[in-house]
């Protein structure tokens, strides 16, 4: 009798674990078929927000690469993603093929740490442009886009600097405007100079974005919204002219990253509803995805102006015709180690041949060299 008791308890006990597996299996069930739906569902909504991007299929990465490089040099510049970041002045034709690009930054993406680091190229920087048959094709930074578009203004930028840039992003004054406006405005000290050229630049800025703003009363620390915030960007009449703008840039840039990265879904799917038509980029969908995914690791580290060391002189644009203020680099080849440096750590970087070309031949025509003027 003991036994049968024993065994009829055991089966029992068996039955009942059997059927506390089945209730696991069946929450189990349940639970993969909830992950595969909101997987579905994340899919479908990334898909439909990535289609809002004005995605430039004609840009191709073997039409910018360059050849003149190492491989050391490509494994180097490999560990880490560096864009080029274009802010279009392209008030008279509402276009992202052209226009003068007033911002030129390279964004460098520590693949490993996160880290972004960012550097403004002044625009009136007097460099080559990327069509190496026409040795006349010396000007102003800003007008290899203008001439050319993002696929020559990226060229332009591997072909001075050395580097292997194969992707851009474009934007203009509205989409930083509306951006700024979204995160709900980003905090800035202004002085009482910038305050008078930043009510001034907002009279145009308002027009242009077609958003409203309220005049600052003098000096002090502001919550800017969308226009303030692009004309304090836009400033370039105080002691240190263009060199201080692009800090100004550069500043806003961070805060709204900062406020970004702070943001709840609602805010951050606002943004991408209201911004994400208003740029232009190389870009795909698999690779916008692959960056958002990490953007929430993303650190901002260090910022500069590139050239480090220069000097301002008028010179001659021969291809155009006319005389032009610009930003020589003190010389191109020095200044052109210093950026390998701070972007990529190499501290010992030799530069290509043709780079030292282009150095020699800024030298020669404007006469400034690293031991001269």
């Amino acid at each position: 009798m003991a036994n049968k008791k024993s065994g009829q308890g055991r089966s029992a006990a068996a039955r009942k674990a059997m059927r506390a597996k089945r209730r696991r299996r069946k929450i189990l069930l349940v639970c993969v078929e909830f992950l595969v739906l909101g997987g579905a569902l994340l899919w479908i909504w990334t898909n439909a927000k990535m289609d809002k991007i004005n995605t430039d299929k004609s840009f191709q990465a073997k039409d910018v690469e360059n050849e003149e490089l190492s491989k050391e040099t490509k494994d180097v510049l490999g560990q880490y993603t560096t864009i080029a970041l274009f802010g279009l002045d392209n008030r008279e034709n509402n276009s992202y093929s052209s226009g003068n690009s007033d911002v030129i930054m390279l964004a460098r993406i520590d693949k490993d740490t996160k880290e972004v680091r960012l550097v403004s190229v002044y625009r009136d920087t007097f460099l080559k442009m990327a069509d190496l048959d026409n040795t006349e094709a010396y000007s102003k930074a800003n007008a290899a886009y203008a001439v050319g578009g993002p696929e020559q203004a990226v060229r332009m930028l591997n072909t001075n600097l050395d580097l292997d840039i194969q992707e851009y992003v474009s934007f203009d004054f509205s989409a930083v405007a509306e951006a700024v406006d979204i995160l709900g405005g980003v905090e800035i000290e202004i002085t009482e100079e910038e305050c008078v050229h930043l009510n001034n630049y907002c009279i145009e800025t308002s027009e242009v974005t077609g958003k409203s703003y309220d005049p600052l009363p003098g000096a002090g620390t502001y919550n800017l919204n969308g226009v303030q915030a692009v004309s304090y960007g836009r400033i370039r009449y105080t002691a240190g002219d263009d060199f201080k703008r692009t800090e100004r840039q550069r500043l806003v840039v961070n805060k709204m990253v900062e406020k970004a990265l702070k943001s709840d879904i609602g805010t951050i799917n606002d943004l991408i509803d209201a911004v994400f038509p208003q740029i232009k980029t190389s870009l795909d969908k698999t690779e916008i995805i692959a960056m958002a995914m990490d953007a929430f690791h993303y650190k901002l580290g260090e910022s500069r102006g590139f050239p480090f060391d220069l000097r301002n002189k008028v010179v001659s644009i021969s291809y155009q015709q006319s005389n032009a203020d610009c930003v020589i680099p003190k010389d191109l080849s020095s200044n052109v180690k210093q950026l390998h440096d701070f972007l990529y750590g190499t501290t010992s970087y030799t530069v290509t041949d043709s780079v030292q070309g282009i150095s020699d031949e800024i030298a020669y025509r404007t006469g400034v060299t690293v031991g001269g003027e």
